[in-house]
């Protein structure tokens, strides 16, 4: 039933969603010198701050070669783990507010409110897939391209998917918790740090490899760095469970939004 009331959301509405996705887009850049230029310029700036910091000044290495340049490898690698990260910060932070920084749209006019999750994930996808593309050419230029990149929709689709569900409780949840957006803030800082952002999953104690794998965003960043620089195809285990994680998150959360939206208008 859920699943059936997402693709008609969608087809439904297909024009409006990417009116607000690129209205959102757009926003975060209006009247700046640059405009979307910041969308390159950002990740380049941040690639070359992880090269002079932990390389340049740490002398870190990565425990396993990427692109035979000891420099590059720890500055990619967390540069892969950063991008993760940022992209579903982006979501879990915005969602508690999804609803209450758009009253109008609940109170004074009919629209398709669970639209605002999916447009939320999209402007964040948007930005994570740009530094993805500049990661790939910069692979691609160190040591070439690799077949397995194909592949990368088969990890990257089913997480959208996951963070649509996590937004859409976030979103209906919020209007009722307005604690939850300082929570969820503090909850994804602790993650960076429980996520391999900064090292690799071989670091963790293997007594704790199984609980961190737990971890769905830890899945996405394992992946990502075995596709792109390992040669390796994604793991069937990990699409499939992050395919049904996603499937239950999104299917939950329609639920929870459609039970709980009634209450919007009163509340805002």
């Amino acid at each position: 039933m859920e699943h059936a009331l997402a693709a008609n959301l969608f087809s439904r509405h297909l024009h409006l969603l990417w009116q607000f996705t690129r209205r959102d887009v757009a926003g975060r850049y209006r009247g700046s010198l640059l405009g979307l230029g910041w969308t390159l310029l950002s990740p380049l700036m941040m690639l070359a701050a992880f090269t002079l910091v932990f390389y340049g000044f740490f002398e870190l290495k990565w425990p396993v070669e990427a692109t035979g340049t000891p420099q590059m490898d720890f500055a990619l690698q967390v540069f892969v783990g950063l991008l993760a990260f940022n992209w579903f910060a982006e979501v879990v932070n915005r969602g508690p507010v999804l609803i209450t920084g758009q009253p109008n749209l609940v109170t004074k006019v009919v629209f398709p409110l669970p639209l605002l999750a999916f447009s939320s994930v999209l402007a964040a996808s948007f930005q994570a897939l740009i530094s993805l593309v500049l990661l790939m050419l910069i692979t691609a230029f160190l040591v070439g391209g690799n077949v397995t990149w194909l592949a990368l929709p088969l990890v990257l689709l089913p997480f959208m998917a996951l963070l649509v569900g996590i937004a859409l409780w976030l979103a209906a949840l919020g209007v009722y918790l307005r604690d939850l957006g300082p929570f969820m803030a503090l909850a994804t800082s602790v993650l960076m740090f429980l996520s391999p952002v900064f090292y690799p999953l071989s670091n963790v104690p293997p007594d704790w490899q199984s609980l961190y794998l737990l971890n769905p965003l830890a899945l996405l960043i394992t992946q990502l760095r075995d596709v792109l620089f390992m040669s390796a195809w994604p793991s069937f285990k990990v699409v499939t469970g992050l395919s049904v994680v996603a499937t239950l998150l999104l299917t939950s959360g329609f639920w929870v939004f459609n039970k709980l939206r009634g209450g919007f208008a009163d509340v805002l």
